[in-house]
Order: structure tokens, then C-alpha cells, then sequence
């Protein structure tokens, strides 16, 4: 059964947007990426989701092909983004079947809340290597196919129209905001999206002038998603909520919908960019993630970060 169209994607878009592309996407079956996928693909798109759980994976992807008649959308799993070999099989089976990349969303993450005193070298070890290296794999294994995307969908340099094809040649990295200002409790998750932002930022720049675009979405607090679940005890937002500038949290449409921007025409001279989607959020220290955990009190106490789903308990 189809989700309903308001559910992720905005009826501003038109229908065929983006007709005979495909987007290639790492953590396809989360909520927020899976979300991103099911618009390109409302919209036209064909896809290739990667995600760890093969089930999970190959069931969210029949659930985005409904999206539209006649799409065709893979669900691979079993691939490890921290191994290069794990990604370069999945691109190869993508294009073979597919035809092409021509987007590529980057959004396998991990993240649990933890104080430094918590948090083990292996655990920090593994979100650097989850976010960054699997950002890198990911843009590594793709970017031979974005690069002939990019050439072929190219914004002519004399007359500055688009091309008759559209779009391609577009890569996005899902990031966050908690690296602006800083917040305790996830030192690991700041430290590995600074890195994917930088990431971004040095793709637009060495490979700008091939035609290929690269760029950031960085959402805030998202209702109904894994992230929220995990780091937001449940006693306690509602509260959060409140908290927000906008006074409620954000939608998977919110960050779908920010992502066609992208890709599409109307996006073809952003580039190295950071799109914020969050509604001021992390303008608001109070309405953070984990902001029920005291600052300083809770750190000083020593007690460890307790009753929040997800959590993993390391030792220093």
C-alpha cells in the first residue's frame, strides 16, 4: 500500500521532474533518506537503496516503488559503506541494472547519546568511520558515474540554460547542526559530520568544474524518525517541542522536498552549500536533542546516560 503523496514530497514539484534519472542512496532504508527516495522516485526517478539489513532494505524498497507505476527501485543489503569493495559491488549492480547514477544521497549515519567518560576509542572509531570514511567510500564508488551525469546534463556556460535533459551530476551528504555551537553528550556524531561538511565542501570545489554539484542537508529535530526516538526520552518531548522557534518539529516531506531543490534546475548554481532544515533549531541551545540531561549538573554527577533507546554502553 502507498503512502499518501503529502506524506513526503510537496505538490509544488511537477510530476516527471526527474523522468529517466536514477539516485543511488546509502541508509535508503531509514526514515529520513528513504523519505528523500520516494520523492525523487513520486517524481520520476528510478533508485538504488544500500542499507546493512537485507530484509529491511529489500522491504523498503518495494514500499518506495509504489511511489509511482512503473518504477523500478533496488533494495541491496548487506553492504558495509566502511568497505569500499562492499560499495563498488553495489554501484556496479546499480548502473548494470539501472543505466546510470545520476544522484547521489549519502545518508548512512550512526548515533547514540554518550558523555566522553562513556564513550570508548571503538565506539568513536565507529561513528568517524560510519559518517566520514562511508561518506567518502560512497562519493568514491559514484563519482566515475556522476561525472559522465554531469557531463551529459550540463548548464550550458554561454547561454546559461539548462539542459534539455535536466538535471544530474548531483551528490548530497546528510549531515546535522550539533557541530555549530556544540553539545554534550555527542562529541562522536559532531566530530564525524564536521567531516562529512568538509567533505562536501572540497567535492564542489575539485570537481565543480566537471559540472558536478555537491551539497549538505542538515536537518534538525525530525517527527516520527529513528533519530528522534534515540536521543529524545519520551517523557520529555513534548517539552522539546514546545522548545522549538517554530513550535514543532520537522517533517521527512520538509527534508524530501529540500532535497528535490537540490537536484533539480532550481538548484543547478548551489554548490558546497549547507541547506539548514530545522526551523532555527540549533539556534535555540534549550530545544536541543538531549537538553533534559542538565548542563553542567548531569556531567558533573558522573552518572551515566541512562533509559534512552539505543543507548550503548561503552567504557573508557
Amino acid at each position: 500500500m502507498s503512502l499518501p503523496k503529502a506524506d513526503y514530497v510537496s505538490n509544488v514539484w511537477k510530476d516527471g521532474l526527474f523522468k529517466n534519472k536514477v539516485v543511488f542512496c546509502t541508509g535508503g532504508a531509514g526514515t529520513i533518506c528513504s523519505a528523500q527516495v520516494r520523492a525523487l522516485v513520486h517524481l520520476g526517478a528510478d533508485a538504488c537503496i544500500i542499507g546493512r539489513n537485507v530484509e529491511k532494505t529489500q522491504n523498503m524498497a518495494k514500499s518506495i516503488a509504489t511511489a509511482r507505476a512503473g518504477s523500478k527501485v533496488i533494495g541491496i543489503g548487506e553492504v558495509d559503506v566502511r568497505k569500499i569493495q562492499s560499495l563498488e559491488a553495489a554501484v556496479e549492480r546499480c548502473v548494470k541494472e539501472l543505466g546510470g547514477i545520476d544522484y547521489v544521497i549519502a545518508g548512512a549515519a550512526g548515533n547514540f547519546l554518550a558523555s566522553i567518560n562513556q564513550l570508548s576509542v571503538n565506539a568513536f572509531k565507529s561513528v568517524m568511520d560510519i559518517d566520514v570514511l562511508g561518506s567518502y567510500n560512497t562519493a568514491k564508488a559514484t563519482l566515475p558515474y556522476l561525472k559522465e551525469s554531469a557531463r551529459r546534463h550540463r548548464v550550458d556556460s554561454k547561454s546559461l540554460r539548462p539542459s534539455p535533459e535536466g538535471s544530474g551530476g548531483r551528490i548530497l551528504f546528510v549531515s546535522a547542526t550539533i557541530h555549530y555551537t556544540g553539545i554534550p553528550f555527542q562529541t562522536h556524531v559532531s566530530v564525524a559530520k564536521a567531516g562529512v561538511d568538509a567533505l562536501s565542501n572540497n567535492i564542489a570545489l575539485e570537481f565543480g568544474p566537471l559540472g558536478l554539484t555537491s551539497n549538505v542537508i542538515a536537518p534538525g529535530p525530525i517527527a516520527n524518525t529513528e533519530g528522534v526516538d534515540r536521543l529524545l526520552p519520551s517523557d520529555v518531548k513534548e517539552e522539546a517541542v514546545r522548545a522549538q522557534p517554530l513550535g514543532r518539529f520537522g517533517s521527512v516531506r520538509d527534508i524530501a522536498d529540500a532535497t528535490v531543490y537540490l537536484f533539480s534546475d532550481s538548484g543547478s548554481y548551489v554548490s558546497g552549500q549547507t541547506l539548514v532544515v530545522d526551523g532555527a533549531s540549533w539556534r535555540m541551545p534549550s530545544g536541543s536533542i538531549g537538553s533534559s540531561l542538565k548542563y553542567p549538573d548531569f556531567l558533573l554527577s558522573g552518572e551515566p546516560v541512562a533509559n534512552v533507546k539505543g543507548q550503548k554502553n561503552s567504557k573508557l
